[in-house]
């Protein structure tokens, strides 16, 4: 096994490991929290498990790399740990569905709607959110479907913080071995 390879697998699971400790919280506290406080919450969460692709590729750089990285490398490196934290994040979130019987578009929507008709929503308007979530329901209930939805909710985070990490790491002064 590569340097490479061993670095995006450690640094992979262990954003992982962060991405299901998330959704396990989440379970416990879906009908306690707000929705939004808990998407709020939730790519809050995504950035810390995320920031183990700046750590990864740093280690790397000093111990492998004699502190020093190319842009390229270390882009590819923070890619391979984002994408195995990605599909770590898929995975445990088909877990999730699977433990409460995949209702969570169904809670999903009964609550929007409460929501709308608390905020005083006409019987117009809530009947045409009715029928999106209708349609909402029985794409999601698609594994080929709801699995790339969930790649793409984390896929964008994790491509910002690996080009982040690469511009900012390829610098050997900032952060330098000691």
């Amino acid at each position: 096994m590569t340097a490479t390879t061993r670095y995006s697998l450690i640094y992979g699971l262990i954003a992982g490991l962060v991405l299901i400790a998330f959704i396990t919280v989440i379970g416990l506290l879906h009908d306690k929290v707000d929705f939004v406080a808990t998407m709020t919450f939730g790519f809050a969460v995504m950035l810390v498990a995320l920031s183990f692709v700046f750590v990864g590729v740093k280690r790397y750089r000093d111990i492998e790399q004699g502190g020093v990285i190319r842009f390229g490398k270390a882009f590819a490196l923070g890619l391979a740990i984002a994408l195995i934290a990605a599909l770590i994040y898929v995975l445990a979130w088909e877990a999730y569905l699977a433990i409460t019987d995949y209702r969570f578009m169904e809670d999903y929507a009964a609550r929007s709607l409460a929501d709308a008709r608390e905020a005083g929503k006409s019987a117009t308007d809530l009947a045409a959110m009715r029928a999106e979530f209708d349609k909402l329901i029985v794409q999601y209930d698609n594994p080929a479907y709801r699995m790339p939805m969930t790649f793409v909710e984390i896929a964008p985070v994790g491509l910002i913080v690996a080009l982040v990490s690469a511009a900012l790491l390829r610098n050997p002064r900032l952060l330098p071995a000691r």
